[in-house]
């Protein structure tokens, strides 16, 4: 990981990430793994699709609220995990792979920890919503802020570049100081101000001295 004020940024988001990750995990196993006292279940559904016909045949309101929960229920884990693991520099679609697998794996342990709660019956229609819910929170929210943060990035390289004391020499063998091209044979010298100034020397060496022969008479 990276040091300094850009590699602290990073950790810290990413420890926000882990917390509020655990935290609606947390919410999340509480809502669907209490025990409910009724006096009677459904039979569990292993048919892909029978609960969203069923709940679309209730009419639009209450289709909605029940569809609508089975998307929202997992869907700020599509957000959380890829900010849980940092990466900026990454495939769209292997983190998007990455993401829902988890998410879907993560509905799957909730589904068969239902079958041991008083009160919870297996429905496949839950699972395949909670990872629709996953995916489109990915897409709609992770593209887009992986993007947006590239380009930031590229900006403060390039400001750096420009601004900065001293940058990689260039092809040629020259290097850069403020944004100006100094010669190889260039140096900087500190002046009675405190202020770094360029110092030319003279790229021939010390020019030889004849002595002077006297002539005899």
């Amino acid at each position: 990981m990276r040091q300094g004020p850009g590699g602290n940024a990073v950790f810290r988001f990413r420890v926000a990430g882990f917390v509020s990750l655990l935290v609606h995990l947390s919410l999340v196993g509480w809502v669907t793994l209490r025990p409910l006292d009724v006096m009677w279940v459904n039979a569990a559904n292993l048919t892909p699709f029978a609960g969203i016909r069923a709940d679309l045949a209730l009419g639009p309101l209450e289709a909605a609220h029940r569809i609508g929960e089975g998307l929202l229920l997992l869907a700020p884990v599509g957000v959380l995990l890829p900010l849980v693991d940092g990466r900026i520099a990454v495939s769209c679609w292997a983190s998007l792979t990455r993401t829902v697998t988890a998410g879907a794996l993560l509905s799957l342990g909730i589904e068969m920890a239902q079958t041991v709660v008083p009160g919870r019956v297996v429905d496949v229609d839950s699972l395949l919503l909670n990872t629709v819910g996953v995916a489109l929170a990915h897409l709609a929210v992770v593209p887009a802020c992986r993007a947006r943060l590239r380009a930031e990035g590229r900006v403060r390289r390039s400001r750096t570049v420009r601004g900065g004391p001293w940058s990689p020499r260039t092809a040629d063998g020259r290097a850069r100081a403020g944004g100006r091209t100094v010669l190889r044979g260039s140096a900087f010298r500190r002046t009675s101000g405190g202020e770094n100034v360029l110092r030319e020397e003279n790229p021939q060496g010390v020019t030889p001295t004849i002595p002077r022969v006297g002539v005899a008479p």
